[in-house]
């Protein structure tokens, strides 16, 4: 389990994991990173109450550093990832290792259940499980048991993670997704299973959903540079439309100044703003659909389209900057 700034939600988490019903012996590794909050405090407490529990330190605060360290110090032959704020169902780690042995799979996963705690959650949460929001991934949307290009979290057998070499380091974000290209490239399976669904508490403000979505953006722009196999209309829009929103806003505004001076072929410009309206029309549109299927409270539906803007643009403008140069290889 990566562990950074997670106070809020680590307590119930390694509950859950403690609460798993696994009929031999296994160990829960927990990779602290430098945290701000009390995260390390919790962290020892918990340890200190269960000798299954082992802490191991995560200097750099990075995913995959976390996730190789943790794997360093492992003495199973089965890995099953976790997180911080997510909630394991009963008999997960039971299920993820008996399809292990039942598919041959390289990697097991199922369903990220967003849930909210509160209305800005919950609009995140419908737009993380919509189309509108986050596109039509299996471990996202839902579909039928089978081979995936990814899952959510995942579970391995210690000697397929040893062979592609773990997780690389270089991806911040991403790194998941990464490493099942790998997996499926050296001959392996990822198996997607709609009934390992772990619930995923959200981001809980504005601010904290567009970093994360920046950030997402950003290192997809890297898979692409270095896989380019990986491209798809999926990983595409959002940079288009961000593009295109951007663009049509700056031509729709010299328009308006082409107007005020009277500069008729200038002023044709707003007509850019066409871009943006339309942009923000479908958003509404399809808010409205999702809000209504999704049966969200009233303030939830009014976050809602914003929610969905914020991780559309700020994906996409992620992609579009990608990342800064001293980190690219």
């Amino acid at each position: 389990m990566p562990v950074l700034e997670e106070e809020l939600y680590l307590e119930e988490s390694v509950r859950r994991v403690l609460a798993q019903d696994y009929p031999g012996e296994w160990e829960l590794i927990l990779a602290i990173g430098p945290s701000k909050d009390r995260t390390q405090e919790i962290a020892e407490r918990l340890a200190a109450a269960d000798e299954r529990i082992t802490l191991v330190a995560n200097p750099s605060g990075y995913t995959p550093n976390a996730l190789n360290a943790a794997l360093a110090v492992a003495r199973h032959e089965y890995v099953v990832r976790v997180d911080a704020h997510g909630f394991l169902p009963p008999r997960y780690v039971e299920r993820v290792v008996a399809l292990l042995d039942e598919t041959g799979a390289a990697n097991v996963g199922g369903l990220m259940r967003v849930e909210g705690d509160s209305p800005f959650g919950d609009a995140v949460a419908a737009a993380m499980t919509s189309p509108l929001g986050i596109g039509g991934a299996s471990f996202h949307t839902g579909g039928e048991a089978g081979p995936a290009l990814t899952v959510y979290l995942g579970s391995f057998r210690r000697s397929v993670l040893e062979a592609v070499g773990g997780f690389d380091e270089h991806y911040r974000r991403a790194q998941d997704w990464e490493l099942n290209y790998r997996i499926r490239k050296s001959g392996g399976v990822v198996w997607f299973d709609p009934d390992l669904a772990v619930t995923y508490r959200p981001r809980r403000d504005f601010k904290a959903l567009a970093r994360q979505f920046f950030g997402s953006g950003q290192w997809r722009r890297q898979i692409v540079e270095e896989y380019p196999d990986t491209a798809s209309v999926r990983y595409l829009a959002p940079p288009t439309a961000t593009a295109l929103v951007l663009g049509g806003t700056v031509l729709g505004l010299i328009g308006v100044v082409g107007a005020a001076r009277g500069n008729k072929p200038v002023a044709l410009g707003r007509l850019g703003f066409l871009a943006p309206g339309g942009y923000a029309a479908a958003v509404l549109a399809g808010s409205a659909v999702v809000g209504q299927q999704q049966g969200l409270s009233a303030r939830a539906r009014v976050l809602l389209p914003p929610v969905v803007a914020t991780m559309h643009l700020a994906w996409g403008w992620g992609f579009l900057r990608g990342i800064d140069k001293s980190l690219r290889r």
